[in-house]
């Protein structure tokens, strides 16, 4: 392991955290507020510990090798996350324990959405923002991550788009150079992120408030200012933007890449991925609206607007509320909505879950053997949009399948072993895992109640969900660590 190599990279990503401090600390100036000691307390820290780190090794030039680079991924999500905490840490009110202030701030990098806060429209500025802001950061962290890191691990994902699947994008990266399609990325995300917070202005946020959650819409993130969400504005129209921008999320960036390049939007009905995607939040978006109607929770406009809303919400993993949590809605709705965050956005998106098109080839696998027991000498082949599926695809997508959910239950049973109930077990691990946020039981409006020991499990499944499963497992394996 060349650690010359790793620690350099390290030393310069916190070097660029830093940064991350500056936009609150003018936030602060704005609103005059005293937690501008705490941004530029963790701007010097976080830019000291980043130059000792690169200074004694800025002149090694070895080239980062694919084990390395897994371990950066890692070390990036839990070094960041431990310095993203400490404005959390340093704030007067509320006083955070180092978990609490760790838990919220792996939560806002990862995306996930799960908060220990409660009272969070009487936070300072600052501090509302700086949580926004990671939120957007942790976002524009898995794009670079789905195109430069996950189709190392051939683990189903965006190795596909190597294939002769039909879509636009044929190869893991979308420009000759790793670095331009950072830049290309990084375009795109920003632009997505301006044209949201100018569609919330225009519904009727202030300008605060529509800048905060485009950055977490665009990250699909669901850190809100309110502690009632979506649900405090009780605005259609801001409602319909938010689904509009989870949806444009939630869908491949190579696919917005290609769009923007080539100038058309034929390509987002030409992918197979974005057809199954929509067609699934169809059949359940349906389902929802019609079960809040007949069972008379909301009359039929409001089951649409909030049916719906929630259905995108939960199914990309962006964790947003509306009138109230779906967590007191009647009969199933609630676990249906859990298992459809499972599945996730699409490949390459800022969403979690085990992505659509994993769920799409398990799906078509499991047709392919109940054909061969009717026709068992027969040779049936897996093939999306027409074109046939590498069986080694195949068999990283049942492999990532099968690990994923081991990794649900033996965390699900470490949960239950800290105390807490079937239902809060289930639901926060399904949550943090999926990195959705929103859970049912105790944690259905705040996880602060929840044991340490559940707070550092579920801060493990965020990342663990982040980061693909496999970037995070193939640290602890012995082969990993052999030269």
């Amino acid at each position: 392991m060349q650690f010359q190599v790793i620690l350099p990279i390290l030393g310069i990503l916190l070097i660029l955290f830093s940064t991350s401090s500056l936009p609150p600390i003018l936030v602060a100036l704005i609103y005059q507020e005293q937690e501008i000691s705490i941004f530029i307390y963790t701007f010097l820290l976080t830019l000291l510990l980043g130059v000792l780190l690169w200074f004694p090794f800025r002149h090694i030039k070895d080239e980062l090798r694919a084990r390395e680079g897994f371990l950066v991924t890692a070390l990036f999500w839990v070094v960041l996350g431990s310095f993203g905490s400490l404005p959390f840490l340093l704030m007067e009110s509320p006083s955070l324990s180092i978990t609490d202030a760790m838990f919220e701030s792996m939560s806002g990098l990862t995306t996930t959405g799960a908060t220990i806060l409660t009272g969070i429209e009487h936070l300072p500025r600052s501090i509302l923002f700086y949580r926004q802001q990671l939120q957007w950061l942790g976002g524009m962290g898995i794009i670079v991550l789905a195109v430069a890191i996950i189709p190392m691990l051939g683990i189903g994902g965006m190795q596909l788009y190597r294939t002769e699947t039909p879509g636009p994008v044929k190869d893991s990266k979308l420009t000759p150079r790793i670095t331009e399609t950072a830049k290309a990325l990084w375009f795109l995300y920003v632009f997505l992120t301006a044209a949201c917070a100018l569609a919330y202005w225009l519904a009727g946020m202030n300008l605060f408030d529509a800048i905060s959650h485009s950055f977490t819409t665009i990250a699909i993130g669901g850190f809100s200012t309110y502690d009632s969400s979506m649900g405090h504005f009780n605005s259609p129209m801001i409602i319909s933007v938010a689904i509009f921008f989870m949806l444009v999320a939630g869908v491949n960036f190579a696919l917005h890449f290609t769009a923007w390049r080539h100038k058309s939007l034929t390509h987002y009905f030409q992918d197979p991925e974005v057809k199954w995607f929509l067609a699934i939040l169809g059949v359940v978006g349906m389902i929802t609206v019609v079960t809040l109607y007949m069972s008379d929770t909301y009359s039929l406009s409001k089951s649409f607007r909030y049916g719906l809303f929630e259905v995108v919400s939960v199914a990309t993993t962006t964790g947003y509320t509306s009138s109230s949590s779906f967590s007191a809605w009647p009969m199933f709705l609630p676990l249906m909505l859990f298992f459809t965050s499972f599945m996730g956005g699409c490949a390459g998106s800022t969403a979690g879950g085990m992505k659509v098109i994993r769920v799409v080839l398990i799906a078509k696998q499991g047709m392919r053997e109940l054909r061969r027991l009717v026709h068992p000498n027969a040779v049936f082949t897996i093939k999306i949009g027409g074109r046939p599926v590498s069986p080694r695809v195949g068999e990283a997508v049942w492999g990532f399948f099968a690990t994923y959910i081991l990794m649900f239950v033996l965390l699900f049973l470490a949960l239950l072993a800290t105390g807490l109930d079937f239902t809060t077990a289930f639901s926060t691990i399904a949550s943090c895992l999926n990195n959705l946020g929103p859970a049912l039981g105790e944690a259905a409006f705040s996880y602060h109640s929840l044991p340490d020991a559940a707070k550092w499990i579920l801060a493990f499944a965020m990342l663990l969900g982040r980061l693909e499963i496999f970037t995070l497992l193939v640290l602890f394996t012995p082969t990993f660590w052999r030269y």
